[in-house]
Formats: structure tokens, sequence, C-alpha cells
């Protein structure tokens, strides 16, 4: 569980300044993957067949003109070794709170030769901040949807003051799409049996997806493309700010 730590700024006199109290939520331990790393791949395969890797890889040859990657829980490293095999000059820092993913992911790029174009941090995304500025491309596969919606939009707040004007930001989630009953229906039980497993096997808090698209819009992301797949039950979205300095449109929401 999240913790809550109140920050009191003091006056001259040394009482409290009420109206100056800053209440800061700390997140609660990050969800544990380490002890499915090695299964995933297997997992993934046997739930949704290629699916998910169609979905992750279908941007990328948008993206091979992409200088600096900034990329969140890419697991196993899948799409980022695809990535840096179809972009040349791309250089990539990849974020992962789980050291096992990220071995695993090293060990798949350092297998194709392009290890030297790879920095890796283990850490929690929810409280990670970059440590340059200057990233034209940020990814996260498959990976909002384990913040809640007040972790999220603190993410991209946070993350787009260290992109560079016209970066572009890449999604693959799953979503409840927009069509008959029952498909939503169906789609609603196959997200909830994915929570309660992931819940089970990693001790994830999440239970449901956050909107993601009206957060990227608040910070000035829009849609350029996008793909669904299994009915809508899969989205890859690319998204993209203008070609201007970044002026912070809205802070991110009190939840």
């Amino acid at each position: 569980m999240a913790s809550v730590e109140r920050i009191e700024n003091r006056s001259a006199d040394g009482k409290p300044a009420q109206a100056l109290t800053e209440v800061v939520v700390r997140p609660g331990p990050p969800a544990r993957f380490d002890r499915i790393a090695r299964l995933y791949r297997l997992m993934e395969y046997l739930s949704f067949g290629p699916m998910l890797e169609r979905c992750r890889f279908h941007h990328i040859p948008a993206l091979t003109n992409s200088r600096r990657a900034l990329v969140f829980g890419d697991g196993d490293g899948r799409f980022l070794a695809r990535i840096l095999a179809a972009a040349p000059h791309l250089r990539a820092d990849a974020v992962d709170s789980s050291s096992a993913m990220l071995h695993l992911l090293r060990k798949r790029v350092a297998a194709q030769g392009d290890r030297d174009r790879l920095t890796t941090t283990c850490a929690d995304a929810r409280i990670f901040t970059p440590h340059s500025a200057g990233y034209d491309l940020v990814v996260t596969h498959f990976f909002l949807d384990c913040l809640s919606e007040r972790e999220t939009d603190r993410l991209i707040a946070r993350v787009r003051a260290y992109l560079a004007p016209g970066a572009r930001w890449l999604v693959s989630e799953f979503q409840i799409p927009n069509a008959s009953a029952l498909q939503r229906g169906l789609a609603r039980t196959v997200i909830s049996g994915l929570y309660a497993a992931f819940r089970l096997l990693t001790g994830l808090a999440v239970r449901r997806i956050p909107g993601w698209p009206a957060l990227l819009a608040r910070q000035g992301f829009r849609r350029k493309t996008t793909h669904s797949w299994l009915g809508g039950l899969l989205i890859s979205e690319l998204g993209e700010v203008p070609e201007q300095p970044h002026l912070s449109l809205c802070p991110p929401t009190e939840k």
C-alpha cells in the first residue's frame, strides 16, 4: 500500500503554516516480476499467441529515424532488440523495476551486437526521473496497465519535461473496445482475468487500466496513428507532440 507523508512548512515563529502543508504520497512496492521473468514469454504465447508481439512491433517501421528512446517495462527485451536492429542510430534507455527482466533484456540485445547502444536502469517508474533531456521517443508496451490513473498522470507529466520537440510516445495496451455488448463483455472478462492472475503471481495492486489517451492529450500529445487487434481488445497507438519547446499544459491531477 502507498504511504502518506505530511510535510509542514513552518512560519518564522516555528508554528505550522497550515496553508502551505503539502501531502506527499509514497507509492507502495512495485509488482514483483522477477519471479515470472523466465516464464513470461511462454505465458504470453500460451495466452495470446503472437498477437502481443505484433502489437509491439507494428509501429517500428515508422520509428527508424529515432535517436534517443526511453523505454519503460519492456520485459525480456523483444521490442528493444527489434527496434535497435531497425534503427541504426538509436540509443535507448530501458527502465524496469525487475532486475531479472533487465538481465534477459541485456542478454537479448547483446546477442545481436547492440549492447553498446543500450543503458539499463533498475528503478520504479512511478518515482523515476530521467538523467538528461532530449528523448524523441518514449515506449510503454503493456506497462501503463500496471499503474493507477494518478501514477500514469504523474509519469507522463514528469517525462514530458525531458522530451525533444516533436517527440513521439508509443503505447500498446489492452482496452475495452467501442463495439458490441458481447465484445465489450468478453474484453472485460479477459482483462479482469489478467489482473487477477498478475495480482496472484506478482502482487500487482492495480485493477483497472488508466485512461492514458486523455492523460497524454493533457500533455500535448496528439494521436498520429493507431491500430487494433482481436476485435479491439489490443491497441497500439503512436502519439506526437508539436515541434516547439515544451510548456507544461496541465499539472498532474490529484486523485
